[in-house]
């Protein structure tokens, strides 16, 4: 298996993962330092900003997977060049504490050190994610 295969195994595991409700699973496919960010501003949506670590990755996707349920991924182009991979998802989202149902696109960049994620920074549309949880 090649090198840009073996980072796509790793992305595809962690979505599968994300997307059984199993944040150790998801926090198995990053770099003990690794770091995600999910991009947008802090004082619209308390879910923006960025953690480091397999302890504060773990918490913070706990809290993810406690409102949000992935039903389903589509992968809708996927770009490999060194170290990195650019991920563009249709998504279907369950808000749990509503049981609200919604489709959004998300882009995820990661970087990899050492076979893991080191860097996970993901797009979404905190706009749409604001008026869910309203």
């Amino acid at each position: 298996m090649g090198h840009r295969e073996e980072m796509l195994d790793v992305i595809k595991r962690a979505y599968a993962a994300r997307g059984d409700s199993d944040a150790a699973g998801l926090v198995a496919a990053f770099h003990p330092e690794g770091l995600f960010n999910l991009v947008g501003d802090k004082s619209a949506l308390h879910l923006t900003g960025s953690v480091q670590g397999h302890e504060p990755l773990r918490g913070a996707f706990g809290q993810f997977i406690d409102h949000f349920d992935f039903e389903k991924r589509e992968i809708l182009s996927e770009l490999v060049e060194g170290n990195c991979a650019a991920i563009r998802s249709r998504l279907v989202i369950r808000y749990r504490p509503s049981g609200k149902v919604f489709s959004t696109e998300v882009l995820d960049l990661f970087k990899f050190q050492d076979g893991k994620i080191i860097e996970l920074i993901e797009f979404a549309d905190t706009a749409q994610i604001k008026a869910i949880i309203s």
